[in-house]
C-alpha cells in the first residue's frame, strides 16, 4: 500500500498513473495508513505557484544508483533532474502538459532512485507515444531531433524511441491516402461473448443469454446506423470495423442482417475497408465465414491469444489450437487474404519458450498481420477481484519475449504500424501491430492516432469528432448496458447529433 498526500488534486491523477507503471497492482491510500510502504508527498503553494514533491520512506530504505544499462545519455539527464531534486516545481494552470512533465519527470527520478530500475518507456503512461512522436515529425523536427525530445522529455528508452519512430513513419504513410478533414471511419459494435476471459473486464454480455434477444439489439442499432449516415452525408467513408465482444458470437443469419443492413444504409463499397473481428475460434463457422465473405468483407481476425493448450483452459477460452488452426485454413480457403491474429505476451504461467512456441506455430499458419498484446489486468478482471483464488498464479511479461515477437515478426515479413499501451500492462510495454505490405488496419491507425473522425454505433461505443484546425477532439459515449441501450437509443441518437451537427 502506498500512500498519496496531497494538497491539491489538480495532478493526482498523473502522480497516481507513474506510481502505478513502477507498482502494478499496488493498493493508494490518499490519508495516513499505517502499515504504507511509502508515501509520496506533494504541496502547492498557490501563491508563489509553487509545487514541491518527495517520497517519504517508511522503512528508511537506501537509495539506489541509477541502474547501470540506464546509458550514457539518459543516465546524463536524470542527473539533471537530481541535481534540482530540491527546488519547487513551477505551476502553471494555463499549461497543464507542461507541468505535468515536469511533475511526472521530478517523480520518475525519484522513483528509479527508489527502486533501482527504469521504465521502458521512461514517464509515459499515456496510451498513444506515437501521436508524440507523429507530432514532432509533422511540425518538421528530423528523427533524430525526435528522438533527442522523447529522451530529453519523458526519458524513454533507445529501443521504445527506435520502435515510436519505425512506427509512426509506417503510420503517416498509411494515413496520406485518407480524408483526414471530411473523411470518418466507422465502428460497428457487437457486445457479446462466449465467455468472459479471466484477465478481460471488457463489458460484453454472454451470448448464451442472448441468443434469443439480439433482434432487439439489431433493429436499435440499425436505427442508430440510419441516424449517424444521415449525419455524414457528403463525408467520405474510408474504413469500417465491426468489433466487440465477439461480432461472431452472433448467428450466420444476424450477421447476414447486419452486413445487408451496413451495405444498404452507408457506402460501404467506396469504403477503402470493411474489418470484421471474427475472434475467437469457438464462436467462428463456415456459415459466418460464408456471410462475410458474400458482403465482401476485406480482413477479419482470428485470434488464440496463445497457442499453449493448458494456457486457454487456465484463462477460460473454450477453442483447442486445433480449432485455432482449422478456422485459420477454412478461412484461407475459402478466400480470405488478409487474416491478423491477436497474441497476449505475458499470460499466466507462460514462459519464454511457450512464448516461442506459439510464435513457431503462427509462423506455420502464416497469417498476414500479428497483433501482440502485452498483458494488461483490469481492475474489474477475476484475476484482480478474486486474487486470492489465483494468488500462485505465476504472471510475467519480459523484454526478452517481446523482443521475440518482433523477431519473428520481421522473419514474416511484417513491419509494426500501429502501437498502443494500457494501464497496468505486464512489464509496462506496449501492444504493436505488425502487418505485411498491403495488409495494415486502417481504422487501427486512424482510431489510434486521432486522426480522423469515428463514428461509433452500438452499447458501450464512443463517437470522436475531429477538429484538426483546432487540435481538439470532442466524444459522445453510448450507455454500455445493452437493454438500456435498446430503450434509450433515441437518447443515444441525440448525442450524436448534438455532436455531428454542432
Amino acid at each position: 500500500m502506498i500512500e498519496i498526500l496531497l494538497n491539491d488534486r489538480a495532478y493526482e491523477q498523473d502522480i497516481r498513473e507513474l506510481l502505478m507503471a513502477f507498482y502494478p497492482g499496488e493498493t493508494f491510500v490518499y490519508e495516513p495508513e499505517k502499515g504504507a510502504a511509502f508515501s509520496v508527498e506533494g504541496l502547492v503553494d498557490r501563491q508563489r505557484k509553487e509545487f514541491s514533491l518527495k517520497i517519504i520512506s517508511q522503512d528508511r530504505q537506501e537509495w539506489a544508483e541509477f541502474p547501470a544499462d540506464a546509458g550514457e545519455e539518459l543516465e546524463k539527464e536524470l542527473e539533471e533532474e537530481l541535481s534540482r531534486i530540491q527546488e519547487p516545481i513551477a505551476v502553471d494552470y494555463g499549461n497543464r502538459a507542461q507541468t505535468k512533465s515536469r511533475i511526472k519527470r521530478r517523480l520518475y527520478v525519484l522513483l528509479v532512485l527508489r527502486t533501482g530500475r527504469l521504465l521502458p518507456w521512461g514517464t509515459l503512461t499515456g496510451i498513444r507515444p506515437t501521436k508524440i512522436v507523429m507530432t514532432k515529425l509533422d511540425e518538421g523536427l528530423s528523427e533524430a531531433e525526435t528522438a533527442r525530445y522523447m529522451k530529453k522529455t519523458y526519458y524513454t528508452s533507445d529501443e521504445k524511441i527506435r520502435l515510436a519512430l519505425k512506427t509512426a513513419v509506417h503510420e503517416r504513410e498509411l494515413l496520406k491516402p485518407m480524408d483526414r478533414d471530411r473523411g470518418y471511419s466507422l465502428y460497428i459494435g457487437i457486445p457479446f461473448c462466449p465467455t468472459t476471459c479471466l484477465y478481460c473486464s471488457f463489458t460484453s454480455y454472454p451470448i448464451g443469454s442472448w441468443k434469443d434477444r439480439t433482434g432487439l439489439y439489431l433493429e436499435a442499432l440499425f436505427a442508430e446506423m440510419r441516424a449517424a449516415a444521415g449525419m455524414m452525408r457528403g463525408r467520405t467513408l474510408d474504413s469500417v470495423y465491426i468489433g466487440g465482444g465477439t461480432p461472431t458470437s452472433l448467428t450466420a443469419q444476424d450477421l447476414d442482417r447486419l452486413l445487408s443492413a451496413l451495405e444498404d444504409i452507408f457506402q460501404v463499397s467506396r469504403a477503402r475497408e470493411l474489418t470484421v473481428e471474427a475472434g475467437r475460434p469457438d464462436s467462428i463457422t463456415r456459415e459466418k465465414l460464408e456471410a462475410l465473405i458474400n458482403h465482401h468483407v476485406t480482413r477479419i481476425s482470428i485470434n488464440p491469444q496463445t497457442m499453449q493448450q493448458r494456457t486457454l483452459d487456465l484463462i477460460g477460452r473454450r477453442h483447442t489450437t486445433d480449432r485455432v488452426k482449422e478456422c485459420f485454413h477454412m478461412a484461407r480457403d475459402m478466400g480470405f487474404d488478409n487474416i491478423n491474429m491477436d497474441l497476449i505476451v505475458g499470460l499466466p504461467e507462460e514462459g519464454l519458450e511457450d512464448v516461442r512456441d506459439t510464435m513457431e506455430q503462427i509462423r506455420f499458419l502464416d497469417p498476414d498481420s500479428v497483433t501482440v498484446h502485452s498483458l494488461a489486468i483490469k481492475r474489474a478482471a477475476r484475476l484482480n477481484t478474486m486474487k486470492e483464488v489465483y494468488k500462485d498464479l505465476k504472471i510475467v511479461g519480459t523484454q526478452e519475449m517481446i523482443d521475440l515477437t518482433a523477431r519473428y515478426a520481421a522473419a514474416m515479413g511484417m513491419e509494426p504500424y500501429y502501437l498502443y499501451r494500457q494501464k497496468n500492462m505486464a512489464g509496462n510495454f506496449e501492444n504493436v501491430g505488425y502487418a505485411r505490405e498491403g495488409k495494415a488496419c486502417l481504422y487501427n491507425v486512424a482510431i489510434m492516432e486521432e486522426q480522423q473522425t469515428i463514428v461509433a454505433c452500438g452499447a458501450g461505443t464512443t463517437t470522436k469528432a475531429l477538429y484538426r484546425a483546432e487540435n481538439r477532439i470532442e466524444r459522445a459515449e453510448n450507455v454500455k448496458d445493452v437493454s438500456q441501450y435498446i430503450e434509450r437509443i433515441g437518447e443515444m441518437i441525440e448525442r450524436k447529433r448534438v455532436l455531428l451537427e454542432d
